[in-house]
């Protein structure tokens, strides 16, 4: 009986692919110079055919509704969204988007867009719960002119069961994930297992670079060598980790966002003090932790004096 309403609710939610999800919806501001330089000094990105034209990837924001947001969204889709909550679907999470550019935004383009449901997918069962993948397709028009297409897709899920506390090994049982090492950032991992802490620099330029990428953004050079950290830094940004859990992690701990004294910023553990005492500014001096026999983190240690 439950595959059999299963099916009868499918059916109920595949009868609103193609039907428009907003309609009529018209930017709040006509591309313009100012978003496009705030918007490239918050990514650091230097590309000079910026402002002349907006980043592909600002496609989205040229649509936002704001505090006050739009009043373009359809009946059909708010009925799809509580077929799926009375259904017991009541929990969303965003999962994944394609953008696609057929030409690109200039300062003065006045922006309109419409979207539609795309697809419903049939029930499936994730990590989170069991649930419908829902992707909505927005167009994005310059002056009447497609401009870009957001496919945007999320989950609305009943949340699975924790498992008892019981069934799950102790954190310190399980070992912490393994980064993900390749050709662009294997020398950062070298210099990690001799405790260096390794930035790159450009030998065009001289510009200091973190995470390690293959090339310069300032001037666009593949040419570059390393320097090594003093270690010294100060937490420019932080947050405390509470939920969800996660295997070999014990919350609450913070995760911090760390100025080096060279001026570049890295991502890491903010150790040696409480999570509640970490605070923006704090001092904090590198160190290397043996997570286990196989894997050494570079992690911040804050000092509260």
């Amino acid at each position: 009986m439950a595959a059999q309403d299963g099916d009868v609710l499918y059916e109920r939610l595949k009868a609103y692919e193609g039907q428009p999800a907003a309609s009529g919806g018209e930017g709040k501001d006509p591309v313009n110079e100012p978003m496009i330089r705030h918007w490239c000094e918050a990514m650091g990105d230097t590309n000079p055919a910026y402002p002349a034209v907006a980043p592909p990837t600002m496609l989205q924001a040229w649509t936002m509704g704001g505090l006050s947001g739009h009043v373009v969204r359809s009946q059909a889709y708010d009925e799809l969204t509580a077929l799926l909550d009375g259904a017991g679907f009541t929990s969303v999470v965003a999962t994944d988007s394609e953008q696609e550019y057929p030409r690109p935004l200039r300062p003065g383009d006045r922006i309109t867009f419409d979207a539609v449901i795309e697809s419903v997918s049939p029930r499936k069962t994730t990590k989170l719960g069991t649930g419908h993948f829902v992707t909505t397709r927005m167009d994005v028009r310059a002056d009447g002119e497609l401009a870009g297409t957001h496919r945007f897709r999320i989950l609305k899920y009943a949340p699975a069961k924790p498992s008892p506390a019981r069934d799950r090994p102790p954190a310190d049982r399980v070992k912490r994930p393994r980064p993900v090492v390749n050709r662009d950032n294997a020398g950062f991992w070298d210099g990690v297992a001799r405790q260096q802490l390794l930035i790159q620099r450009c030998t065009g330029c001289g510009t200091l670079r973190f995470p390690w990428l293959p090339g310069c953004n300032s001037c666009g050079s593949a040419d570059w060598e390393t320097v090594h950290a003093s270690g010294a830094g100060t937490v420019y940004s932080y947050v405390v980790m509470h939920h969800p859990p996660f295997p070999a992690f014990q919350p609450p701990y913070a995760v911090g966002l760390v100025e080096l004294a060279e001026g570049v910023r890295m991502i890491s553990n903010i150790t040696g003090v409480p999570h509640d005492k970490v605070r923006i500014g704090m001092p904090v001096e590198l160190e290397f932790l043996a997570v286990d026999e196989e894997l050494t983190l570079p992690v911040f240690r804050g000092n509260e004096g």
